[in-house]
């Protein structure tokens, strides 16, 4: 054999073995999953809720419209600070000035009629006193004037007496019958008299209660022509001008609104808090709220309200009262009041509220995204498939449903292998969430790629590589 065939031999033989040896590296790869790993740490962790939501004081009143009229005169401007009782405006009131005018009038005459039909009174109450006086002295005249009579009778009929002196004993015992008879009745027609005036002063002071009331009721229309302010604080918004006319608010119909006056020592974060996070948040809990219009600066605050009607995210009102889908997204208003608002903040400004749900100290933690789910079917190991009669058996619908069973877990790396552990978790943090049981410290687990965690098979071969992925750059 020559020479130059034994090189093309030894050639091919090379070739051969290289190929036979890509070939058993390949092999044995077969099967082998790339991952990134991390490990399980001990730290404190804390849940965060995270919300958007506007700046508002916790007291706040719109002061509207009282009457209808002309606005003649506003004493105060947008950010002014007012006192409680304060004037902020005033709405035309000629005709209520003059219908208090009159009524006080109606008032002082209804007055006068009273005095009168006191004195009135008083004076029959005098006369009736002076006429029972009257009486009883006639009373006692005409009782010596019958003795006068009755000696003079008895003289007379033993005639002891002149026809004329008994007959002048007789008519003025008569006389005085007749004297008593008249201020009996003068009396009685004093007392009826007495009883008129009496009801003419009942009369009157009704009189004065009517006017009273009247006059109440003219003053409180009066006084709705003039708005003051219910409360101390800061005119936040002023929308109308001396000169317009405004309107009270009618049953389907809002009024004009004048102004807002705001307690500003009092300041809230009004929040809404997604639907899938309200259940976590109670009053109380510590919150860290961070204003647009305040850079690089952050408020420490607590929950002081939590609602209970679920508001449509879409249109803002609450999910009860819409009639929208009810799968539409929904939130709740959640109230985070500030500890120490700065001066130059503003209702209505855009804030994010973070508020602290949970903490827990020195806690085991794994990251979020190595949590998976998987079935219990998928987690054991099959049994091999045997010809004949057990091939055809029917499944066990008992068994099928415990090998559906979902599994919360994490695959741990053991001698090359992932392997899955069921994990019990508690409350979730930003980026990591605490592992109750299943896992110890320092334990090594799969964290990535999204794709790996998603497909990887239990007792898969693995292979580590935590390098940084390497980005491209673009300009």
């Amino acid at each position: 054999m020559s020479s130059k065939w034994k090189v093309v031999i030894t050639l091919a033989a090379v070739l051969v073995a290289a190929i036979g040896v890509y070939a058993s590296v390949r092999y044995s790869k077969r099967g082998v999953v790339t991952v990134q790993t991390g490990r399980v740490v001990r730290q404190d962790l804390a849940s965060v809720v995270t919300a958007s939501g506007e700046i508002k004081p916790k007291n706040y009143i719109n002061i509207g419209a009282n009457a209808m009229g002309q606005i003649t005169e506003i004493p105060v401007r947008e950010g002014q600070r007012v006192a409680k009782g304060q004037l902020l405006a005033r709405i035309e009131d000629t005709q209520p000035v003059a219908d208090v005018d009159a009524q006080k009038a109606t008032l002082s005459a209804a007055e006068a009629d009273t005095t009168a039909s006191e004195a009135g009174l008083k004076a029959a109450d005098e006369n009736i006193q002076m006429l029972q006086a009257a009486i009883s002295q006639s009373q006692s005249d005409l009782e010596r004037f019958k003795a006068d009579y009755d000696r003079a009778e008895a003289q007379y009929k033993e005639q002891l007496l002149a026809r004329q002196v008994f007959d002048s004993a007789k008519f003025a015992y008569e006389g005085q019958k007749s004297a008593v008879q008249q201020a009996q009745m003068r009396i009685a027609q004093a007392r009826a008299q007495r009883e008129q005036a009496a009801a003419n002063l009942a009369s009157s002071q009704k009189r004065i209660t009517q006017a009273k009331a009247n006059l109440v009721r003219f003053n409180d229309v009066l006084q709705k022509r003039n708005s003051f302010a219910p409360l101390e604080g800061v005119v936040t918004n002023l929308p109308v001008r001396v000169g317009e006319t405004v309107v009270p608010g009618l049953q389907n119909q809002t009024g004009t609104l004048m102004m807002t006056i705001a307690d500003m020592s009092q300041i809230t974060a009004e929040v809404k808090v997604d639907e899938t996070d309200i259940v976590n948040v109670q009053l109380g809990q510590p919150a860290d709220i961070t204003i647009d219009a305040i850079p690089n600066r952050t408020f420490k605050g607590r929950v002081t309200e939590i609602g209970n009607t679920a508001i449509l995210r879409s249109t803002g009102v609450a999910a009860s009262q819409s009639a929208i889908s009810s799968q539409e997204a929904k939130d709740f208003k959640v109230v985070v009041a500030l500890e120490a608002p700065p001066e130059e903040i503003r209702p209505g400004l855009s804030c994010t509220a973070k508020i602290t749900t949970a903490t827990r100290r020195n806690v085991l933690t794994i990251p979020i995204q190595a949590l998976t789910i998987r079935q219990k079917g998928d987690l054991e190991s099959k049994p091999a498939v045997t010809s004949g009669a057990g091939a055809a058996a029917k499944p066990d619908p008992v068994a099928e449903k415990a090998r559906k069973e979902e599994i919360q877990g994490v695959f741990v790396v053991s001698a090359g292998k992932a392997v899955f552990r069921k994990v019990e978790t508690g409350i979730t943090g930003a980026t990591d969430i605490e592992a109750l049981s299943g896992l110890g410290e320092s334990d090594e687990i799969i964290t990535g790629t999204y794709q790996v965690i998603r497909t990887i098979r239990n007792d898969a071969q693995v292979k580590i590589d935590n390098t940084a992925p390497v980005t491209q750059d673009k300009s």
